[in-house]
């Protein structure tokens, strides 16, 4: 039998699917339905995956979505953890707007820059938290913050791990 029947098939000619624009949103709506999981706590030590999604993503690559899909992802992530409505829109505009300058401003990451980063955004979204529940009047302590910043900060590489694998299968790689 010859070497090339007992090859993996070629992927010459395979671009990718026909729903490659959308595959990067619909997975960070999909991070976002995790929130409605029937997760029973009395201490919310579980991140807000549909950020976590969303920075994977952006810092990945940044030509999937324009600027403006921001906006309805972080509508649908309100919409399903529960945050009042505007939170998500305005914390993930201004994060694809800070991500914007960073690109600008950069010559390159590395995965250790690209960590820092996820973790200083994720430190920025907790404290909106913790600051949105004091002006609504629930007194939260800080420390109640710092379990999902944790986790969320220490699964960030298997996130972003996960985005580049959910990546290159669209892509046709």
């Amino acid at each position: 039998m010859a070497r090339a029947a007992l090859a993996s098939p070629r992927r010459i000619g395979k671009g990718p699917s026909r729903l490659a624009a959308y595959i990067p949103a619909a997975t960070v709506v999909a991070a976002s339905l995790l929130s409605a999981l029937p997760i029973v706590s009395t201490s919310g030590w579980y991140p807000d995956l549909g950020f976590l999604a969303f920075i994977s993503w952006r810092l990945l690559r940044s030509d999937p979505w324009p600027a403006w899909w921001a906006a309805p992802l972080g509508f649908i992530n309100d919409l399903f953890t529960g945050y009042p409505i505007g939170f998500s829109i305005a914390l993930w505009s201004a994060t694809m707007l800070a991500l914007d300058l960073i690109d600008r401003r950069t010559m390159w990451r590395d995965y250790w820059i690209e960590w820092v980063l996820a973790a200083v955004l994720l430190a920025i979204d907790e404290w909106f938290q913790w600051r949105l529940a004091a002006v609504v009047g629930a007194r939260v302590p800080f420390t109640m913050m710092l379990p999902p910043f944790a986790v969320a900060v220490l699964i960030f590489p298997l996130t972003a791990w996960l985005v580049s694998r959910i990546d290159a299968r669209r892509l046709g790689r």
